[in-house]
């Protein structure tokens, strides 16, 4: 009996907690899931996209993320803070699926695509050039890079999130950077020689 009265003060608090985070007690715990989800989607949409540069897979990341959060919903315990615990779980996701497809050999065939069949929905090339880049970084450098300039998080959060020290952020931030600025000065210095 004591463990049905623990468990239910302790749904008691959480539901308070949910209340005072802008979701109203009356709807219950799966309604007040799929408010925060809902308020979130585009925002984890577009983190996992810049992670994972596929947007099939960042739409698979996204909903794998948000079934395992349902699953692990009751385990939240401040829901002020479902943004970062949400992150985490994203995050997670996207780096297994990003090991998962390193082993393969793939290769970015996306100017073959546009010479071939021109590109009706014309980017500039400065664009084009970043998010090739950004496909050549390692998957950590990639979540450092999105999170600090997608999401534009400070490094300590980005620390929080990744649970790494801030050293390790500042480290992959600088070297990831370093890597961009190469990889797009090669791409200028081939442009200016066609």
């Amino acid at each position: 009996m004591r463990h049905v009265r623990v468990k239910t003060t302790l749904e008691a608090e959480r539901m308070s907690r949910i209340e005072t985070a802008g979701v109203d007690r009356s709807v219950g715990p799966a309604v007040a899931f799929e408010r925060l989800a809902d308020e979130h989607l585009d925002a984890a949409y577009r983190l996992a996209w810049a992670i994972l540069r596929d947007p099939t897979e960042a739409e698979d990341a996204t909903h794998d993320a948000f079934v395992q959060a349902w699953q692990k919903w009751p385990t939240l315990r401040d829901p002020d803070r479902f943004q970062g615990w949400f992150d985490r779980i994203l995050i997670n996701i996207c780096r297994s699926r990003l090991r998962r497809t390193t082993r393969w050999q793939m290769r970015d065939i996306s100017d073959e695509v546009l010479v071939a069949g021109g590109d009706d929905f014309t980017r500039t090339q400065e664009r084009d050039a970043i998010d090739t880049a950004l496909g050549h970084l390692s998957p950590d450098h990639r979540m450092v890079i999105a999170l600090r300039f997608d999401r534009d998080l400070p490094i300590d959060e980005i620390a929080a999130r990744l649970e790494i020290p801030v050293g390790t952020v500042q480290s992959r931030l600088h070297y990831a950077l370093r890597q961009l600025h190469g990889i797009i000065d090669g791409f200028e210095r081939e442009g200016s020689t066609r």
